[in-house]
């Protein structure tokens, strides 16, 4: 079992200071371990990172809002998670990973306690595609709540799952600008498919995961042609967030300040910034007007 690498403690003081109400719109809590434990079937050990750990970041960076968003590693108990969004005094929701089992009462209890969406794992070094007949079962319990979906892709599945993903009737957001991969440039088939696919309206993406698409070296600048093309294709549709603590990360690890100012570089007015960072995110979790 693969072990991570613990993000790097000594982030960079942006170089700007971010609009007020800015969101974090995917990072993680893990652990800790003692008092969270992680899944058995899991994929990889993550270093602990808890909440503390995360405000602290955040206050840090100039981030007053986050997603936690539940990673493999703690499968489907969410109670981290939940806990996090509960200390965090309004300041966090929550994307929850569920199983077909998961009944409609747990999933308002999932919402009462500040999630607002579910995620599915397709990328192979997490496992692969989920169960297909799970998947269409719990995006069907959706709609009622409110609540989207986030797809977890690698950049081939975008075609292959084509058909079916422009079947959802939810919101849903593609993760990590679908980790299509920097070095085949930006007329590489999954990603003109990835452009294509968001003038659906019900479909969002978030502009992060640099260092996943990049070739891997910081401050990871190859991927900002990617990011700018999709905030142009629909900047009411974009989502970013460090993704801290930036598991599975096989290439340089980032700097979460530097993954700041790589996102003031490539979303570059303030209009833009309001609509990446406040706005998008408070409509789609719910967050209360400013």
């Amino acid at each position: 079992m693969k072990t991570c690498a613990a993000p790097d403690p000594n982030p960079v003081k942006p170089r700007e200071a971010l609009p007020t109400g800015a969101c974090d719109a995917h990072c993680h809590v893990f652990g800790p371990a003692a008092v969270f434990p992680y899944a058995d079937d899991r994929s990889y050990t993550p270093p602990d990172a808890p909440f503390e750990s995360l405000m602290a970041l955040h206050d840090y960076l100039g981030l007053s809002r986050a997603v936690i968003v539940q990673a493999s590693c703690h499968g489907t108990d969410n109670t981290a998670m939940l806990d996090a969004i509960a200390r965090s005094g309004g300041r966090y929701r929550g994307v929850a990973i569920v199983d077909g089992d998961t009944t409609d009462e747990e999933l308002q209890a999932l919402h009462d306690g500040g999630v607002r969406a579910v995620r599915f794992n397709f990328v192979q070094h997490l496992g692969g595609a989920p169960d297909l007949d799970v998947f269409d079962k719990i995006v069907g319990k959706l709609k009622p709540l409110g609540w989207h979906v986030v797809l977890h892709l690698d950049a081939q599945d975008i075609l292959t799952y084509s058909d079916r993903i422009n079947t959802i009737n939810v919101p849903f957001v593609i993760d990590h600008m679908g980790r299509v991969q920097a070095a085949k440039g930006l007329d590489q088939a999954p990603f003109k498919s990835l452009l294509e696919l968001m003038k659906n309206p019900l479909a969002w993406v978030k502009v992060c995961g640099g260092e996943r698409v990049s070739v891997g070296k910081r401050p990871f600048a190859d991927a900002a042609p990617f990011a700018r093309a999709l905030i142009e294709a629909a900047p009411d549709r974009v989502l970013w967030g460090t993704d801290w603590p930036h598991p599975n990360i096989s290439k340089d690890m980032p700097n979460d300040g530097e993954l700041v100012d790589l996102m003031l570089d490539f979303c570059d007015t303030p209009e833009l910034r309001q609509k990446l960072l406040v706005d998008n995110p408070q409509r789609l979790y719910g967050f209360d007007p400013l």
